[in-house]
């Protein structure tokens, strides 16, 4: 079972009176194949031989195809001499019946269906299936496998060109579709990211102590790594979200005397406001739109009017957007200026090749870029940390780490192991080269369909895109089909559905065929009729259509 969707052998009688109906719906009233009847259900002649392979949502079928293992087939009354338009076989069988609910299509459930069909002929020993493909699905039928041959058979209402599917063809197939074994679906989203096996081995490996030896090798070659990654000189891991590793930030920036500048345009810079304000420190703003590359002569004239701004915070890369805003640009003004730089870089850090040295404080998470488990999050320093007569809670004194050895309280070894294990199979420039290729080509179909990134091309970071749908697509809608298809995209969070935005985020390994398998999929949702998409956005309750 993934996602809700069960593959099964139908074996119960309420399993035998949904495919009846379905069976009804699809060949008579949508494909003009048999003739209508009161009762709107369809037994199929062959049925007492068909075996059914069928998909449940809930209990209730979404999918549908049958195998017919005795002959003749119903393509041998079509087709004289079927065989001799076959290559050579051992045992033959039919796939017939294919039928999905119309709003699903396009979507894992035919690959799913075709797996479980492929998975039951090979235990049966059979090393060929022909089916009457529908005219209009070739291309469909080509993705799986399905070789053409033949003339076309049927009627003019009902046309079909027989096909045969071999293991050898569904599996060569199966490099451009999604992997319905999967149950997460390909992941566009910004996290949780998907995490790889050999992480998941080193995560699932038994727990020790973190006081014994084994822990504390671990603990600093973990440290090392990050340091090198990032060129900062010292990091501390606490166990937490980015949200901790931010507070932390703002717990020693209180301890500075004078006034802070945070500098925000998205959505998370605004989080650093809040952030700072639990602190009761004294800050300015400078607020740009979202989307809005900062104003750096504004920001320098500010800090020079300013003598009283002994610090600066703002998001290096701005996740709501896509925004990548300078670290170089804002060091430079802040070592001209002897203000402390701090730099949020919860989403940057595994996605951009970063350079923290001069950068105060910095926070970091093991989720996102770095791809292990989120649980661990990260503070890295420059420099050393102001002290004061003023204290900090215990568990966010960066001076309480550097003091134990880095390992004051207890820490989770499993997400430290699988964090190492993420830093030395990360290969930063490889994936930031392959990233921007790929939000290249994202960029492009896009907006050859008129809908626009966000961010200007020169300011988006090579992991995230952020495309604003016009009214008459609403957000949540979209990615919600989109995730039915097998994609998981970033369209739940509030300010995205405020703003009707989608994210497609590259912080997961993903490959260029499931970009193009997603924008394919993305295409036909947008080719369905505009009433498909009304409803209130913020009821989040829609029409429902039948496409």
């Amino acid at each position: 079972m993934t996602d809700g969707l069960e593959f099964k052998i139908a074996s119960k009688n309420r399993e035998f009176e949904q495919i009846s109906k379905m069976i009804y719906e699809t060949f008579v009233e949508e494909i003009p194949r048999y003739d209508p009847n009161p009762d709107k259900t369809l037994v199929d002649k062959f049925h007492k031989y068909n075996t059914y392979i069928i998909c449940l949502n809930k209990g209730l079928l979404v999918g549908m195809l049958s195998i017919l293992e005795k002959r003749p087939f119903s393509l041998d009354h079509k087709l004289e001499n079927l065989d001799s338009y076959l290559p050579p076989f051992n045992s033959i069988c039919e796939v017939r019946l294919l039928a999905v609910q119309k709003q699903r299509r396009y979507s894992r459930i035919l690959q799913g269906l075709f797996t479980k069909t492929v998975e039951y002929c090979l235990e049966k020993g059979h090393d060929i299936a022909v089916i009457s493909g529908i005219l209009k699905q070739q291309k469909l039928y080509k993705h799986i496998g399905f070789k053409p041959f033949g003339p076309v058979v049927g009627t003019v209402e009902a046309s079909f060109q027989p096909m045969y599917l071999t293991p050898e063809e569904h599996y060569k197939a199966k490099s451009t579709l999604v992997d319905i074994k999967s149950a997460e679906g390909v992941n566009l989203m910004p996290g949780p990211v998907k995490i790889s096996p050999e992480v998941i081995k080193a995560f699932n490996k038994p727990s020790i102590s973190h006081r014994s030896e084994d822990f504390t090798t671990l603990y600093n070659d973990t440290k090392k790594a990050l340091t090198e990654l990032t060129n900062a000189k010292k990091v501390e891991l606490l166990t937490g979200s980015g949200t901790l590793a931010n507070d932390v930030i703002a717990g020693h920036l209180s301890l500075i005397a004078g006034k802070g500048l945070i500098l925000t345009n998205g959505e998370f810079g605004e989080r650093l406001i809040k952030n700072t304000e639990r602190f009761d420190l004294q800050f300015e703003v400078l607020s740009y739109p979202w989307g809005k590359a900062f104003d750096y002569k504004q920001i320098k004239h500010v800090i020079k009017e300013n003598p009283r701004i002994k610090w600066l915070w703002s998001v290096h890369c701005e996740t709501s957007t896509g925004m990548l805003n300078s670290m170089n640009i804002l060091k430079e003004i802040c070592v001209n200026n002897n203000v402390l730089l701090c730099q949020d870089c919860i989403s940057s850090i595994g996605n951009c090749v970063l350079d923290l040295k001069d950068v105060y404080l910095a926070s970091g998470v093991s989720g996102k870029g770095l791809c292990s488990f989120s649980g661990i999050s990260m503070v890295f320093y420059d420099q050393l940390l102001n002290t004061t007569n003023k204290s900090l809670p215990m568990y966010m004194d960066l001076q309480t780490y550097s003091q134990k050895n880095g390992v004051p309280f207890t820490i989770n070894s499993n997400l430290i192991n699988a964090l190492y294990t993420a830093i030395r199979n990360l290969d930063l420039k490889t994936k930031v080269k392959e990233n921007t290729l790929l939000l290249d080509l994202l960029r492009n179909a896009f907006c050859g369909l008129d809908l626009y990134p966000v961010i200007e091309n020169k300011d988006n970071c090579a992991s995230v895109l952020t495309i604003a749908l016009p009214q008459q697509f609403h957000s949540d809608l979209i990615g919600s089909q989109l995730e039915t298809a097998g994609f998981l995209l970033g369209y739940k969070s509030q300010y995205l559905m405020e703003k009707n935005w989608i994210q497609v985020c590259l912080m997961s390994d993903v490959s260029k065929k499931y970009i193009d398998s997603m924008m394919h999929a993305f295409k036909q949702i947008i080719k369905r009729p505009a009433k498909c998409f009304q409803g209130s956005k913020t009821s989040q309750e829609y029409s429902v259509c039948k496409i």
